[in-house]
């Protein structure tokens, strides 16, 4: 039986390796996760009964984080000795790539974010979309999708209407889905996004036209806390897929709303991945520094275009990308002599669109 551990550093990491969790058990592979007590990391793993341990506490700023490394590393190390993995997948994790490379143990890193640290020296390989804008000196291997596509292909998620029933709604009801992170992530450093008179102005003109709901990661104003969304975590891709906009300071979600056809506004100074300009490309999605612009953009949205507008974007773009799941799984399961067919073979993704 072999053995595959993932690291887990944020609750959307949950979403991108559940599936290939899942799909290597089928296969008789044994799998675990390692987790950061952060967000709703553990609620999400206990919610898809997925087998994890917990490092420790997510620590706040760049000096605890710092200070909380070896202890990471202490522990991740005493988990990989005990659980004997065949490989280990990471999302470019110091203690997980750091454990792997002391301890010889294949490794599979995959990175969407450019400004995040660069751990490359110590990885065995790292996968990137074809959008992503940094080169790798080694084994770098670009696929044709995006992160989100782990989770949000058509051949893995199937919307369900009974969002609607959770958010009291009707069906026919026009909504937007609204989000303001708390800015206290270590690339979020000298970055913003919307004021507090913008958050105001912006919930404000919505409300004209659309029932809002708002995800905060920090105590909303009391002004605003009537449009707090109440819904399971879980349950928020559905909430994402039929609203007919999305606006936000969100990386994730706006990304995410894109995949899934509803416009997408993604207000934050830290927009220059290549996945949004990828998806800005396509229509799916629009960068905006300025809160009082992106309102406009907003209101524009929702009195003068169709929803299935973007759907059909989403829909042309699906036709170059790859399923990204059913390629991870292969490329675990014939790991590393897969690496060794993409190599040689440079179109051999294109056997899982």
């Amino acid at each position: 039986m072999k053995r595959i551990i993932f690291d887990i550093g944020h609750p959307a990491q949950v979403h991108n390796f559940k599936h290939i969790y899942w799909e290597l058990k089928k296969r008789g592979w044994e799998g675990y996760f390692v987790t950061k007590d952060k967000e709703i990391c553990i609620y999400l793993l206990e919610k898809y009964n997925l087998p994890f341990y917990v490092l420790g506490k997510n620590q706040k700023g760049l000096f605890k984080k710092l200070l909380f490394l070896l202890k990471d590393i202490y522990t991740f190390n005493k988990i990989v000795k005990r659980f004997k993995p065949d490989i280990v997948v990471n999302r470019m994790s110091l203690h997980s790539t750091l454990v792997s490379k002391l301890r010889g143990i294949n490794q599979i890193s995959i990175a969407d974010t450019e400004k995040s640290l660069n751990f490359s020296f110590l990885t065995q390989s790292i996968f990137t979309a074809y959008s992503f804008k940094k080169e790798f000196p080694n084994n770098h291997f670009r696929y044709k999708g995006n992160i989100e596509l782990f989770y949000l292909h058509p051949n893995w998620y199937k919307p369900n209407e009974s969002i609607y029933e959770l958010l009291n709604i009707p069906k026919d009801q026009k909504y937007v889905i609204v989000r303001f992170v708390s800015w206290n992530a270590h690339h979020d450093v000298g970055q913003r996004g919307f004021s507090y008179e913008d958050k105001l102005s912006l919930i404000k003109e919505l409300s004209k036209r659309a029932k809002v709901f708002i995800s905060s990661e920090d105590k909303l104003p009391k002004e605003l806390e009537e449009y707090q969304i109440t819904i399971p975590p879980e349950k928020i891709h559905d909430a994402l897929n039929f609203a007919s906009l999305y606006i936000g300071e969100g990386a994730t979600m706006a990304s995410e709303s894109a995949m899934l056809g509803t416009p997408a506004i993604y207000v934050n100074t830290l927009n220059s991945a290549g996945v949004f300009e990828d998806e800005e490309r396509a229509g799916l999605l629009y960068r905006i520094v300025d809160g009082k612009e992106a309102i406009k953009r907003a209101v524009y949205i929702l009195d003068n275009e169709s929803k299935e507008i973007y759907k059909k974007r989403r829909d042309e773009y699906l036709k170059d990308q790859i399923d990204v799941t059913s390629y991870m799984v292969w490329v675990i399961e014939n790991y590393p002599n897969s690496l060794k067919t993409i190599k040689e073979d440079g179109n051999f993704q294109e056997r899982f669109k």
